[in-house]
């Protein structure tokens, strides 16, 4: 009983952080849309992600840190997942540093719309991260 009420409380504290989290990008979005600067939106839209796998993998983490055992970090997990999925996340947030004379050329999608692919490699990224900290017995 004790252990599902650690994981119902860490889901409600995830839950909270994800709705405020997005009504922020929300609010973000609308002032981009009025002074025309991406670059909080794409900047905040690649981290928050990361903070979210983050959060996920944290009430694992926190178990884990409890284990005896010697620190390690899996190497071949991170640069096989995590460096895909960061690189994903790089890609989007160059999008901000192009000259503003290329801007009319990229797809609203990409600069307003909701890109699953980013937030996917976001969430896989900060999830790895912590996965790939490991305690050794």
């Amino acid at each position: 009983m004790k252990r599902f009420i650690y994981y119902i409380a860490w889901t409600l504290i995830i839950g909270f952080i994800i709705y405020f989290g997005a009504s922020y990008q929300f609010e973000l979005r609308q002032i981009a849309r009025e002074t025309f600067d991406i670059s909080s939106v794409l900047l905040y839209s690649s981290i928050f992600p990361i903070c979210i796998g983050i959060l996920i993998r944290l009430p694992g983490f926190i178990i884990e840190i409890k284990k005896n055992g010697k620190w390690g970090f899996d190497w071949i997990k991170f640069l096989a997942i995590g460096l895909p999925s960061i690189c994903i996340l790089l890609i989007y947030i160059s999008v901000s540093h192009l000259p503003q004379s290329i801007l009319p050329f990229i797809p609203q999608l990409i600069l307003f719309g909701d890109s699953t692919i980013q937030v996917m490699a976001g969430v896989v990224f900060g999830y790895i991260l912590l996965d790939s900290v490991k305690k050794k017995q």
